[in-house]
Parts: C-alpha cells; sequence; structure tokens
C-alpha cells in the first residue's frame, strides 16, 4: 500500500483543481442569472417628467436641499448640447465656475425657469428644451434657430433672498450727522478700517417700507471701494468707518447722508431715508 499512496496523491491532486474548474463553470451561469434579476428589479430608471408645451425633466441623482423658489438665487454647473450631443457651452470651460441667476426674473431663457422651479439643491437633472423655450427661430452663437436644447444640470445651492435685520429692542446709537447705527455682531479684538483703506462690504439696502433696492450678499459678491474718499454716499463712508472687520450693523441712513432731496429716480424715492444691513468682511 506504501508504494501507491504517492500516486494515489497525485491523482488527487490532479483530479482536485479540474474539479474545482468544473463546479465553477456549472455555477456561473445561475450567479450571472441572480445578477441579471437584481439589476433589473432594483436598479431604477430616471422617470422622464413632461411639463407643457414639450419641456422634459428627469432627475439623475436627487439632493435633499431646499425647493428653489421665485426671487431666490440658483448656483448650478450645467452642459449644454444639441440632440446630437454637440456640447455648445458649458461651466467646465469656464474653469468651472459656478452660474447663478435669479428663478422667475427672465435672467435666462423660459425653459430654464420653468424646469428648475421643479428641482432641489443637490439635485442632478436633464433639461430637455424645445425651440419656444429656448432662442426660438432666431440664431444665438454658435446655437442655430429652432434648436431643441439639452442641459445636463447640478444645482449647487440656493440663496434665498435676504430679509431685513430685526432691531427691535436693540441700542440705537445716533452719531452728530444723523446717522443710525445698531450692531449685530461685534469684534472688539479686531481692528477698525481707516481712510484710504480698501474695504470689502457685503450689504443688503432697504426702504423703510421694507422692499430691498439692492444687494451684494444676493450676488454673492462683497463690494469694495475705498473708504472715505467719497466713492460712495456719506452715510456709508461714516458708518463703515466705525466697524471693525466682522462686524455687522444696520445703518439708517438720512436723505441728506445719501441720495438728498431729489434721490435717484426710480429705484430711490426723493428725500428717501436708507436702511443698510451690512457686514465689514476684510480691508487692506
Amino acid at each position: 500500500m506504501k508504494r501507491f499512496l504517492p500516486i494515489l496523491l497525485l491523482l488527487a491532486i490532479a483530479i482536485a483543481p479540474a474539479f474545482i474548474l468544473l463546479k465553477g463553470k456549472k455555477k456561473s451561469p445561475a450567479s450571472e442569472t441572480v445578477v441579471r434579476k437584481y439589476t433589473s428589479k432594483n436598479v431604477k430608471k430616471p422617470v422622464v417628467v413632461k411639463l407643457s408645451g414639450g419641456l422634459e425633466y428627469q432627475i439623475t441623482a436627487k439632493g435633499n436641499g431646499p425647493a428653489c423658489k421665485n426671487g431666490d438665487r440658483c448656483v448650478m454647473l450645467y452642459t449644454g448640447k444639441f440632440t446630437n450631443d454637440t456640447i455648445f457651452d458649458a461651466t467646465s470651460r469656464r474653469g468651472n465656475a459656478p452660474f447663478s441667476f435669479k428663478l422667475g426674473k427672465h435672467e435666462v431663457i423660459a425653459g430654464w425657469d420653468s424646469v428648475i422651479s421643479h428641482l432641489n439643491a443637490g439635485d442632478k437633472a436633464t433639461m430637455t428644451i424645445p425651440a419656444k423655450y429656448g432662442y426660438g427661430d432666431q440664431a444665438r452663437g454658435a446655437i442655430p434657430a429652432n434648436s431643441t436644447l439639452i442641459f445636463d444640470v447640478e444645482v449647487l445651492d440656493i440663496v434665498a433672498p435676504p430679509s431685513p435685520w430685526n432691531a427691535k429692542g436693540m441700542d440705537t446709537i445716533t452719531t452728530p450727522s444723523g446717522l443710525k447705527i445698531v450692531m449685530f455682531e461685534k469684534h472688539p479684538e479686531n481692528e477698525l478700517a481707516l481712510a484710504g483703506k480698501s474695504v470689502s462690504v457685503h450689504y443688503s439696502g432697504y426702504l423703510l417700507d421694507g422692499s430691498m433696492f439692492d444687494s451684494s450678499v444676493e450676488r454673492g459678491q462683497p463690494f469694495d471701494f475705498p473708504l472715505g474718499q467719497g466713492r460712495v454716499i456719506k452715510g456709508w463712508d461714516e458708518g463703515v468707518a466705525l466697524l471693525r472687520k466682522g462686524e455687522k450693523a444696520k445703518l439708517i441712513i438720512p436723505y441728506s447722508l445719501a441720495y438728498g432731496e431729489g434721490g435717484r429716480p426710480p429705484i430711490i424715492p426723493a428725500k428717501a431715508t436708507l436702511i443698510f444691513d451690512v457686514q465689514l468682511v476684510d480691508f487692506k
């Protein structure tokens, strides 16, 4: 028996790999079938939502941010294509800098305003926009007349319009010129901005009835100007000079320190008191 033992072992070793291979081959088709069944049952295709006039969109990735509403600033990435997949424009061609616009204010083609009002921050979607909701029968740069446009978009952020800061019950400081200041955030450890410095300020401006007439916050870009050089209204030169880096304040500016008796029609009425919620972001 001892003489045959090595031969039997060799046979066992030789047979084993073949058996394993045969076993694998036998079960492989069954495994593939299971995968196919799982894929067909569990992978959901994007649903095409049809709107009026031939507008369509499908959400390819769902976000969990706020919905886009009229007046909101929508911050987007996009790729614009023709129906043959030729790309005519994309944020990736512009250094991937996000594109932003105010929804419902006719800052973009009608198809964008219509479709994006159905999206949320974080959504990725593909929009199909017929010519009548795009550029119609007019050629526009690389876009021929009567073109149906396809846009792959990603909603990075939704920025709601600013609203006036509530100063009820807060202390108000009145300067000899008549400027009134309500401090909302103080940073006594920081330096004051001095005349001649280039200051960077975020602001939203309101009339006494609460209507907003301008806002750097809404544009997403602080306003820069040389302090104390008469480049802005007197109330700004005086008020911003009282702030330290990072501080927030409400400036209540009488018309004598703003646009005077005439105002700036049609935006600023005559003898208008202006209210600015400001933050001194930085200076140099």
